[in-house]
């Protein structure tokens, strides 16, 4: 980027006051201000982007790029206003994971963590108490702080005293102090909000009962809040302190409040489903016949990786023909056939928040005729049921569909539409065969926002899903011969309004002139 758009870029956050009139002194030192915060030196004093290192990111108002600290003021907030008086909140940083040996991967923080604090560093740990005071609780940040040996090897880490004073904690300590501190405040308490780590998968267990005991439970947790900290029967003691009737849950609680995305939330979904809904329109360009499932993945990674995506939100699916009659067809190792359709269902993470894709386009730029028709039915579908994610009147009350309505209306609906090109449809032949999985499911932070949703629950405002009917037709003589082996699923993201709905992503094409438009390069995008 030229110095003169980092200079437009930057005036947004940056008040560029005319200084003709000062004297020359105060005139250099605002320029080395502005200099300052137009080339923040190298390396980064903290350990994550801040506004003082990386003005390009974060923008003065910021916490984190796109959130100011005041939203994480807020969520900490809520949470606590929603818990009874003498309530404690213990949350922690997620662990570095290994690949093998020393090799680890890209670090990404612990969901509930960052959205409380926005704090992205590992080996750290918060701590809410709730108070009667007007911010309603007090909250002491743990971290790693300083250490000049280990930055030399993993890079920046935040000080104490900027940990405390940019993540708006009323104290700030060294990681090590956190058995000892939670030991002490847990008899203060009576209720403890706090998340046992998962339990293993079960062909990892030894018994069935290895998690389900007190002894088992109190043993996972002890290793989880604080792995090779403090001596051992410091730690033990911190486990019985929290293990009984005192401990509650925390993941549920802070669910309510991730349920409805705030506009700062909203504003940065919005950015990520850009990213992602761009590079599904430039790869649908891109692709060609003869060329690997791989490639075309690997083409849509590299392109919200160049719009500022930091990662994949969940590992592509790219698959050819009938590859796509695997809904998780993820192995994207097999050539592209002139004449098939792909599916690819991919999308980025961008500033701590997923985005979910799924287009389906054909390979050589022009849909057959059976594929045509099939598409046509899986969108109706769908805009059908976008639409429905509004506030419907009867008998002169507004209701809001459920996630579960709007699943059992994309079946009818389905059935309605495939009975219209001759499937015939008989009982089961819908939700066994051609559409076995689930319409939607909230999207956020995580992919899947929460384990915690009910989904006969009324939608609200601010919520983000899903909305995305498929249909898989595998090679059986009950269904029509020219449908055989094809698999159509159109996926976007909505946001529900108090009116009507907002598609994120709609910068995907989805018609079908508009998919072969971008096929063939007569809608004006290039595939880079």
């Amino acid at each position: 980027m030229s110095v003169s758009a980092l200079l437009t870029a930057c005036s947004r956050t940056l008040p560029r006051p005319c200084t003709r009139s000062l004297p020359n002194s105060i005139r250099r030192g605002y320029a080395t201000e502005f200099e300052y915060r137009l080339h923040p030196s190298k390396p980064s004093e903290y350990g994550q982007p801040l506004f003082e290192s990386h003005p390009h990111l974060v923008k003065a108002i910021e916490l984190t790029p796109g959130i100011p600290a005041h939203e994480y003021k807020r969520r900490r907030k809520e949470l606590m206003d929603s818990l009874p008086d003498n309530s404690i909140v213990v949350s922690v940083a997620a662990p570095v994971k290994y690949m093998s040996g020393q090799i680890f991967y890209k670090f990404r923080q612990a969901s509930d963590f960052w959205y409380l604090t926005g704090f992205e560093e590992p080996d750290a740990a918060v701590i809410l108490e709730k108070t009667s005071t007007s911010k309603g609780y007090s909250m002491t940040l743990f971290c790693s702080g300083k250490d000049s040996a280990k930055e030399k090897w993993e890079g920046a880490r935040t000080s104490l005293e900027a940990a405390a004073s940019h993540f708006r904690a009323d104290e700030a300590l060294h990681i090590s102090s956190f058995p000892s501190m939670l030991k002490s405040l847990l008899r203060l308490y009576s209720h403890v909000y706090v998340d046992l780590p998962p339990p293993p998968p079960p062909s990892r267990r030894r018994s069935s009962s290895l998690t389900s005991t007190p002894v088992a439970a109190s043993k996972a947790l002890l290793k989880y809040l604080a792995p090779g900290l403090g001596p051992k029967s410091e730690l033990e003691s911190v486990v019985e302190g929290i293990s009984g009737s005192k401990r509650q849950p925390l993941a549920q609680e802070v669910a309510k409040l991730r349920s409805v995305k705030s506009s700062w939330e909203q504003g940065v979904m919005r950015e990520a489903a850009d990213i992602s809904a761009r590079a599904h329109a430039k790869t649908m360009r891109f692709a060609q016949p003869d060329m690997p499932e791989r490639s075309i993945g690997a083409h849509f990674e590299y392109l919200c990786a160049l719009s500022g995506a930091q990662r994949p939100a969940y590992v592509p699916v790219v698959a050819s023909g009938a590859n796509g009659l695997i809904i998780h067809y993820t192995t994207n190792d097999h050539i592209v056939r002139d004449g098939e359709m792909v599916l690819v269902d991919a999308g980025c993470e961008y500033n701590g928040y997923a985005s979910d894709i799924t287009r389906t386009f054909p390979v050589s730029g022009t849909f057959t005729s059976a594929q045509k028709d099939l598409y046509q039915a899986v969108l109706n579908v769908q805009t059908s049921l976008i639409k429905a994610c509004a506030l419907t009147s009867r008998q002169n009350t507004y209701t809001m569909p459920s996630l579960n309505s709007l699943h059992y209306e994309s079946c009818r609906l389905l059935r309605q539409e495939l009975n219209q090109l001759g499937f015939g449809l008989q009982a089961g032949d819908l939700e066994r065969e051609l559409y076995p999985h689930y319409l939607s499911h909230p999207i956020g932070i995580d992919l899947h926002e929460s384990a915690y949703n009910d989904r006969e629950e009324a939608l609200r405002p601010g919520m983000v899903i899903t909305i995305e009917p498929g249909v898989y037709v595998p090679p059986s003589p009950v269904f029509p011969k020219h449908f055989h082996g094809m698999a159509i699923r159109i996926e976007d993201e909505v946001l529900i309004g108090e009116e009507e709905p907002t598609i994120l992503s709609v910068s995907a094409p989805k018609e079908i002139v508009d998919v072969e438009g971008a096929c063939q390069g007569t809608l004006g995008l290039e595939p880079y």
